[in-house]
């Protein structure tokens, strides 16, 4: 038994570990060329071969699921933080989650164009990389998440199944077009941006009462 595992195919938590440094090396990338970061920059930038990028995450297309996931993710906790966030009012609330979303694309502006937007030379960049692909089912995910924390924390009526996904959606929907449009333009500061949104908001939801807290929170 000595030794058995030598020579063997890298372990799960190796090849975690090895795939969260991949994933940092591919951040770098992106947080300086944006939607142009391209393959050969992210291996060079983390000292391995093309090959073994792709052994990694099949393509570049593997490569954006596994950086959209981790954002999202961050995201979503961000978002659970500011709807949770203790002593403050419901309108409080709506404003700090409005804000966390906007404050991560603002903050990582390049990580947020490679993400929801193709590069500009998208003809010549890398065969079978499709940005659009991708970013439908991150907003699908994003929004299906807020029915969720809106169902866990609204009490609705009978509606509620529905209501909650088309409120999700809806919001999701509005954060993307209207974050999206504020980060090209710059028109106003983001605390008038969120502001106005808030405002939009602010006429069903301030009629309905929170869900009493589960037991022990």
């Amino acid at each position: 038994m000595q030794g058995s595992t030598h020579g063997s195919r890298p372990q799960p938590v190796e090849s975690g570990r090895r795939r969260r440094e991949l994933l940092e090396a591919a951040e770098r990338v992106v947080l300086r060329d944006g939607p142009q970061a391209s393959m050969n920059a992210i291996a060079a930038e983390a000292g391995i071969t093309k090959p073994i990028l792709y052994r990694h995450f099949g393509d570049k297309n593997g490569l954006y699921r596994a950086l959209a996931v981790r954002h999202t993710d961050g995201l979503l906790a961000g978002l659970r933080a500011a709807l949770d966030a203790p002593a403050a009012s419901r309108r409080e609330r709506v404003e700090v989650t409005l804000d966390t979303y906007l404050a991560a694309i603002e903050t990582r502006p390049q990580v947020y164009r490679f993400l929801m937007h193709p590069a500009a030379d998208e003809p010549t960049a890398e065969s079978g990389f499709d940005v659009g692909r991708h970013s439908a089912p991150l907003l699908r995910r994003l929004g299906e998440e807020l029915a969720g924390l809106i169902s866990a924390r609204l009490d609705l009526d009978a509606e509620a199944a529905e209501l909650n996904r088309v409120w999700g959606h809806g919001i999701v929907g509005m954060m993307y077009a209207a974050g999206d449009w504020w980060l090209r333009e710059r028109p106003c500061s983001r605390q008038a941006l969120v502001t106005h949104l808030a405002d939009l908001l602010w006429g069903r939801l301030s009629q309905v009462a929170d869900r009493p807290a589960a037991p022990g929170r």
